[in-house]
């Protein structure tokens, strides 16, 4: 400890605040960041690390304000984050915590729930366990929805101004069956692994082919007609977290129709978005997109603190990234993309970055890490920061502003900011502060709504969280996720600690699974 500690003159600010947080606790370090009486301490702190981007307000009236998306009126500015519960049936549709889950967010006080993400296909899946929408299971995923705006309906007194929406997602080289790649990752590709036959991927590991992308963008629309039927108010193209269509977005070494030029790595989205338009005129499109990859990260010392894998320069199948500095944030692309999905008729969108996989500090800044990841390499204030600051960028970007295709003036899109967990009580100030100057229009909380469901209506009631209930972003979820040894090959995951009904003795069974690792 003390050797790790004198290290720490020769290294950036951050990764200073890193060593000097760490604690030992049953003989194992772990980092401990959050010690903040008030939100002046926060800030006080994030001046002191240089940090720009991190604002408070207690005037809590901007998150009330109700804003136009794509025509419909959504009464408040509070979004809940798309999540997978993994407590789907195996043929994908929702089982009893997904209806309770969704209940719970519907009742919460929200007004714009961003359904999780949910497979258009069996070999799309990203644990067997996930939703997946198909013929066989509309109509289960139908009642959740309708669950949800039933429990907003008895809570809020009507649904006028809900907006309900389902994430489609491909999982590509997550699927839970069998990698499908869209492209060979230098850094990425030693660390994925075939479960079908128990091999790395490595540069002989065919890619899909340009025909089977195409077969996949009926899929998308299949998926979208049935989302349509069911009476979702919008669909989600997931663009995010290096899934299919955001490993698409860093193709630029694929050959073919689909890889090389940004305007070839988006023809799978821009030609699903025509097609959905077209078909289902009254169906909203949002996108929440990476606008950051950053690369993966490996833990590393006795604390396994986490160090950037090994790469080289320049890195070429990174999105949003410095090509010659991983660490640095290159917008060029992001921004030119955020303006065609404009341009094409896309109504929403949400920001997000990183790999919950291989760099989970990017993603969701949090106070430990998760059990199969590493201690944080940055404070995670750096974290916040950089969402913020990115989301504002991406904000500015899609405001009012004339049409480079069409040459008429366009609404802006709304834009939904990740990152806000573990601010814990003093959330809500970041987001209002946010929200107030115009760097976003919706703050979206993901790991927060399993702890507390009802934030909206604590904060509608009282100005303030239920401190009680405050997600600490300890890892809780995350770790009951990744326990895999189940009977259905995947464990649900909530919030054992404040929601013990649930969670509890599911925390208990896996937690003594984790422990004989």
């Amino acid at each position: 400890m003390t050797a790790l500690r004198q290290t720490a003159s020769k290294l950036s600010v951050g990764q200073s605040e890193v060593l000097s947080g760490l604690s030992e606790r049953n003989g194992k370090l772990m980092a401990h960041f959050f010690k903040y009486k008030s939100s002046a301490e926060l800030l006080a702190n994030a001046a002191q690390l240089g940090l720009q981007n991190i604002a408070m307000s207690d005037d809590l009236s901007p998150m009330f304000a109700p804003i136009n998306v794509g025509g419909r009126t959504v009464g408040n500015r509070w979004a809940v984050q798309p999540m997978e519960g993994c407590d789907g049936t195996l043929d994908g549709a929702p089982d009893e915590l997904t209806y309770r889950r969704y209940r719970r967010f519907g009742a919460g006080g929200a007004k714009l729930i961003w359904g999780e993400a949910t497979a258009i296909a069996d070999d799309a899946r990203m644990n067997p366990r996930q939703l997946w929408l198909h013929g066989g299971t509309a109509s289960a995923i139908e009642s959740m929805l309708a669950d949800c705006r039933t429990a907003h309906r008895k809570s809020c007194g009507h649904d006028d101004d809900l907006l309900v929406g389902l994430q489609l997602t491909h999982s590509g080289r997550f699927s839970y069956q069998k990698p499908l790649i869209a492209t060979h990752d230098p850094i990425l590709d030693p660390r994925t692994k075939d479960k079908s036959s128990g091999k790395i991927v490595d540069a002989t590991y065919p890619l899909l082919s340009d025909d089977d992308l195409k077969r996949i963008e009926d899929q998308y629309v299949e998926a979208a007609k049935l989302a349509a039927q069911i009476g979702c108010d919008f669909i989600d193209l997931k663009q995010c977290h290096r899934y299919l269509l955001s490993e698409l977005l860093a193709a630029k070494n694929r050959p073919g129709e689909y890889g090389g030029s940004l305007e070839n790595r988006t023809r799978l989205i821009r030609n699903v978005i025509a097609r959905v338009r077209a078909e289902f005129p009254q169906l909203l499109i949002a996108s929440r997109f990476n606008a950051y990859d950053g690369i993966p990260y490996r833990g590393a010392g006795d604390a396994f603190i986490g160090e950037p894998c090994p790469h080289e320069l320049p890195l070429v199948t990174a999105f949003g990234t410095d090509p010659n500095d991983h660490l640095r944030e290159e917008l060029t692309e992001p921004l030119q993309l955020v303006r065609w999905l404009r341009d094409w008729g896309v109504s929403l969108l949400n920001v997000s970055m990183g790999n919950p996989y291989a760099n989970p500090h990017i993603v969701r800044p949090a106070e430990y890490a998760p059990i199969d990841g590493y201690t944080s390499p940055e404070h995670p204030l750096f974290g916040i920061d950089r969402h913020f600051r990115i989301t504002s960028r991406i904000q500015t970007e899609v405001a009012l502003q004339n049409s480079q295709a069409s040459g008429t003036t366009l609404d802006g899109i709304p834009v939904v900011g990740s990152g806000y967990s573990w601010l814990q009580e003093f959330m809500p100030q970041a987001a209002a502060a946010n929200v107030s100057a115009g760097r976003v229009t919706f703050v979206g909380l993901g790991r927060g709504t399993l702890s507390q469901p009802d934030f909206v209506k604590q904060l509608a009631d009282t100005g303030r969280l239920d401190r009680k209930r405050v997600c600490r972003t300890f890892s809780y979820c995350t770790n009951l996720m990744r326990t895999k040894d189940h009977p259905l090959g995947q464990y649900a995951t909530g919030c054992p600690p404040f929601d013990k009904e649930a969670y509890g003795e599911l925390w208990k069974e896996a937690e003594a699974k984790l422990t004989k690792r």
